[in-house]
């Protein structure tokens, strides 16, 4: 226990900060040492002010760790941000100068040119960023973001179909989980038995962070992808899980076969379902403890080329999942 690396969560009440705090309580690399959450929170412990929400309960190691300030000095290298994004940018800039690495859920900090904005398994090079962001900074500290939650799982579904034939355009409808707006999140009144075709945000967000996470990184510059992108989002009754109507046209032909060919060529973090009825948030949401993507019903589409369905966990690969991945690649990368 001695030897992992000392971390903090910024924002440890709400929904992603629950999250993390589960996730990384046995974690092999990490030890949680402080968390933070807002100045009416501060002082107490945590059991007695959260509202916990998760299926287990609170670690041991943490239910009567005292909450402390988000701008306070913390016993950790690595701070993983969870913070509204009301409050986010500020504090999270104000520790990566004060040499903290700060690996961010918020969106503030995504598009920033020297910003990495990253999935390990699409585009670590582009922590290459970070070397002009500490100097930017005149810091050893710096921040890594993970993208927005629908954003993961559609670009996770696509980039081997990217990678393999480039992409010109694509058009995407999502349905999100409930559990993607937080707690207390949209009304019981308004989502039950019923689809709410709007989420403040999102659709800007889909359209755009995937042209930076599909981009290049050349002498500490980023040219992003030159990809076109429509998305529809809505909310629908489900608990966890987006599920996502996905069509593209490629940039270079390609057959059915050579398509699925390409999806099964990434078992690490895809699942590739030959029957038209999969992937179901039921079934496949927890699919890889929640980290695998889950994509199927491939077939031909009238207007773009192809359309598929693909499916994520949105809580876990989609933000908590997601941060803690980019964590360990840091460590990998020895940027920690």
């Amino acid at each position: 226990m001695s030897d992992k690396i000392k971390v903090a969560i910024l924002g440890c009440t709400g929904a992603v900060g629950q999250k993390l705090i589960m996730l990384l309580a046995k974690h092999p690399l990490f030890k949680i040492k402080d968390i933070t959450a807002s100045e009416s929170s501060a002082g107490k412990t945590y059991a007695d002010i959260v509202n916990w929400k998760e299926d287990i309960m609170i670690p041991a190691t943490i239910r009567n760790m005292r909450i402390k300030k988000s701008n306070s000095e913390l016993d950790a290298k690595i701070l993983f941000s969870a913070l509204d994004s009301s409050v986010a940018g500020a504090i999270e800039e104000q520790y990566a100068k004060q040499g903290y690495t700060v690996v961010s859920n918020a969106k503030n900090h995504r598009l920033h040119d020297d910003v990495p904005l990253i999935i390990p398994e699409i585009n670590i090079s582009h922590l290459a960023l970070i070397k002009k962001q500490q100097q930017r900074y005149n810091s050893t500290g710096f921040i890594i973001t993970n993208p927005n939650c629908a954003t993961v799982i559609m670009a996770l579904a696509l980039f081997p179909i990217y990678q393999k034939f480039g992409l010109k355009e694509v058009i995407v409808t999502t349905m999100q989980s409930i559990s993607g707006a937080g707690y207390p999140g949209v009304a019981a009144l308004d989502i039950i038995g019923n689809i709410i075709p709007h989420i403040n945000g999102e659709e800007e967000k889909i359209q755009t962070e995937p042209l930076k996470i599909f981009g290049k990184c050349k002498d500490g510059k980023l040219q992003f992808a030159d990809l076109k992108i429509s998305a529809m989002c809505n909310r629908v009754p489900v608990y966890n899980g987006h599920t996502m109507a996905i069509s593209f046209a490629t940039q270079t032909q390609a057959d059915k076969k050579e398509i699925q060919k390409a999806l099964n060529g990434f078992p690490n973090f895809l699942r590739y379902y030959t029957e038209p009825l999969r992937p179901q948030p039921l079934l496949d949401v927890n699919a890889g403890d929640g980290m695998t993507i889950s994509v199927g019903n491939l077939r031909q589409c009238n207007v773009l080329d192809w359309k598929l369905t693909a499916l994520g966990h949105n809580t876990i690969r989609g933000a908590a999942g997601a941060a803690i991945i980019n964590a360990e690649h840091l460590v990998k990368n020895n940027f920690i």
